[in-house]
Order: C-alpha cells, then structure tokens, then sequence
C-alpha cells in the first residue's frame, strides 16, 4: 500500500477514488455507494463538506422525534439523531406517562463557563500574587475589543484568579477564567480570549519593574477552555404521589413496590461504579440525540457529564430519588455547554429545523429540554429493569433490524411481526423462524 502526499489538496472525487483504488476489492461499487449519498443539491453538499476535511461523502443517522413532552408546563415535540430505535421509543413513552403526573420541570442552577491559561514561571509565588491584581486589570483592559460584543449582549468575563500549582508541578501556575456567553457555546470567543491573555501576561511581566532576571520569563504551556463546568448545570425532575405511579408488568408490580425497586436501584447506581456506568450511559443515550440535532458539541457534553459523575472521586450515578411523605421523586443534575447561536447551529439545516421545532430556544432553555430528555430516558431504563426486565421491550424494537439483516421479505416481516408479539426476541429464534417459515413454503411447493 502506498501512502500519499498532498491528499487533501486532490478533489472529492480525487480523495474518493484514490481511497476505493486502494482499500478495496471492488472500488466502482464502492465510489458508486460512497457518491450514492451525496446531497443532491451541490450548494447544500458544499456546505456539509466544508463542516470537516477531506469528505467523501455523508453518513446518514435517523432523525426522529419525541412527541408529547411537558416540560414546565409547555408542550414540546423532541428531535433526536440516534441509530437505536428503542432509545426514542423509550423517550415517548416517558413523556406520555409524566404528561398525566405533572409533566417534568427544569430549573437552571447556573451557566458559568471556564477557561484556563497554563503557564510556567520561576519566581516566588508572594511576589506574583502581590502584583495579580495590576495584572488582573491590564487583562480586563487590553482584551476589551475581544469582549465587547458579548459584553453588549450581557457575557463576558465574569472572574480572573491566579492558581498556584507548583506544588504538584514545578513552576506550574493557570489564570483561570469564568465566562458568560449568553445563547453561543462560547469556544471560539472563550479561546480567543485566553490567547490574548498568554499575550498580555507575557508583556505585563517582562516591562514590569517588580520583575528581576528570570522573573521576567513566562512561558505559556496553552490557552484553552475547559471541557469540565460544573457551574454550567441544570436540574430536570419529576415527581409525584406514589400511588399516581400506578401499576406495572401487568398488576404484578405495585406503585409501592415499583418505588421501592426504582429507588434502590437508583441508589445502587450511586454506590457501584459498574452500574452507573451503564445507567449514566442510558441518560446519555437521550441527551447525545438530542445535541445531535441541534448540531452541538455532544463529545464535549460526554466529557463533561463524565467528568462530574466522578467529581468526588468516584464515578456515580448522575441522577437522584427520594421517597418522602409519600412523594416519589426523581431528578438529574447535569452540567452542559449548548449554545443556540454560532457554529453549525446556524449552517446545518435539519439543525435550524430542529431549533425551530423546539421554539427556537435560548441556550438556557435547550440546556432544560436536553437534560430532561435525558432523564425521561433513564426513567424509560430504570422502569424496564425493575419490572419487565431490559430485553423485553428492546428486543421487539430490534426485531426489524434482525429481519433486515436476516435479509426477510415484507411478507416473512409482517408474519415474524405478528409471531413474536407474545414470544421473547432474539437473533436465534427470528432466525430458527423465518427458516421453518421458508422450509414450509419450499415443501408446499
């Protein structure tokens, strides 16, 4: 195989056709496959391979919806980009039954985001805290141009402090920073702000006259903005009478046992990193869909979800029950960064669509509708495990993907449909049936 120099300076085509040429056994059914899912307006399919480098073609995700979610009193129909159809389906169906308890509530606790300049410098650290505050104003002031705008639209730079890292690293200080950046994500404006501040905290120590010899010296490691913003968080909860919660599996499982068994499996979740692992990942199965759709960063709100289900040093679950009074309740805190304005929210266009669906809402209010679809999932979850069991409902909804991968006719679909509505799926038995279905058809022939 040989390697290439200049790939990205070659076509699309060029790029397509080397790449079918090289890697595999059929390259024109490939390209013809690969071109098959190209946009058929070219503008439009400019505009996607421009999102990213050296594009062959678009990978195509199903873009569904959750109807039917109340959610501080409004109603709202949900998009969600997801390849797992249980996953919307789950969420619908927390919706229809929260709809009738109350519906889900949503606050913001706080939109605060965060960013770091990384630096070394050799000197002692009293002398640089007793300069900080010289500093702190000559930041404020020579990055004013930078901040303008998100200032007059209420942002900006909320907080500086000077960390003193040297004791876990020699010569390792951070400036870190707090923003506010109203209804954008804030990445570029939040990066470009900290690189400006590298400058400035360059300059500043190397004319000031406090500084001797080395003193003068700061190298900067980076300037980047955190991932992690834990004072970037909503709450999302439901809560009712537990007797509203009805019953389940059937009558086999009473509001009272159906509370009991969710709450303990909640706290399970809370204590044993192996199960929150799953359970947040279940949480994360609704809110990955929908900042997807809104065209978000979803890997950036995985890191950071992550990050603070592990904030006192062991990774826990990310919701919360109590059973008080007679009172089930359930809640999430999450912290995100979304924005609503900016990036490809504003150039994608299913995620205009999806915007404009939801109300075109404000950062703070797309923060709510994600965290709670988000807990209305863990909740489709949770309700699964501790009655039915998790394979029943999954398994139906998967049934189609086994028949299309088992290659059935719509016939042998509609009659496997029909078969397993009382049975229990799996991969075996669809195929054990659709073989004796065809023997069938084979020996009346």
């Amino acid at each position: 195989m040989k390697s290439i120099s200049g790939f990205s300076k070659l076509s699309k085509t060029g790029k397509l056709r080397w790449v079918a040429e090289n890697f595999f056994k059929d390259p024109k059914l490939v390209a013809s496959e690969l071109t098959s899912f190209w946009h058929g307006d070219n503008h439009q399919q400019k505009v996607f391979d421009d999102f990213s480098e050296n594009t062959l073609s678009n990978y195509y995700m199903p873009y569904g919806v959750a109807p039917n979610f109340i959610i501080n009193g409004k109603t709202y129909c949900i998009p969600m980009v997801i390849e797992e159809s249980s996953v919307v389906a789950a969420a619908a169906s927390s919706a229809k039954f929260w709809a009738t308890r109350g519906g889900f509530k949503a606050e913001i606790i706080g939109t605060t985001k965060i960013g770091q300049v990384h630096f070394t410098w050799e000197g002692s650290s009293e002398k640089l805290n007793a300069i900080f505050p010289d500093l702190k104003a000559a930041l404020h002031e020579k990055s004013a141009d930078l901040t303008k705008n998100m200032r007059n639209r209420g942002g900006g730079i909320l907080s500086i402090d000077l960390i003193d890292m040297t004791h876990l690293e020699e010569n390792y200080y951070q400036l870190k920073v707090k923003f506010e950046t109203c209804d954008s994500m804030g990445a570029n404006f939040i990066n470009s702000v900290l690189e400006r501040f590298g400058q400035i905290l360059q300059t500043f120590m190397f004319s000031s006259p406090a500084m001797k010899g080395k003193e003068r010296d700061v190298i900067i490691i980076m300037a980047i903005l955190s991932n992690y913003t834990p004072e970037c968080l909503v709450r999302a909860y439901v809560e009712c009478p537990i007797e509203d919660l009805g019953t389940f599996d059937g009558g086999k499982t009473s509001a009272e046992l159906f509370a009991y068994k969710f709450d303990k499996a909640v706290k399970i979740a809370n204590i044993d990193p192996y199960r929150a692992t799953t359970h947040n990942k279940g949480i994360f199965n609704g809110i990955d869909a929908v900042v997807l759709a809104t065209a978000n960063d979803f890997r950036a709100v995985e890191a950071c979800g992550h990050t603070y289900a592990a904030r006192d040093g062991q990774y826990r679950s990310l919701t919360k029950t109590s059973i008080e009074n007679g009172i089930f309740k359930l809640w999430l805190d999450i912290p995100m960064a979304v924005g609503t304005v900016g990036g490809l929210t504003s150039l994608h266009p299913l995620a205009k669509r999806s915007l404009e669906m939801l109300g075109n809402p404000s950062a703070k209010d797309l923060m709510s509708i994600i965290a709670t679809v988000g807990l209305a999932q863990t909740f489709a979850a949770v309700k699964s495990l501790t009655t039915t069991g998790i394979q029943k409902g999954h398994m139906k909804m998967h049934l189609m993907n086994i028949l299309n991968h088992l290659e059935a006719t719509e016939k042998e679909v509609n009659q496997a449909v029909e078969y397993f509505k009382e049975r229990i799926v799996s991969f075996t038995s669809v195929r054990e049936f659709l073989n004796n279905s065809r023997e069938v058809v084979v020996i009346n022939n």
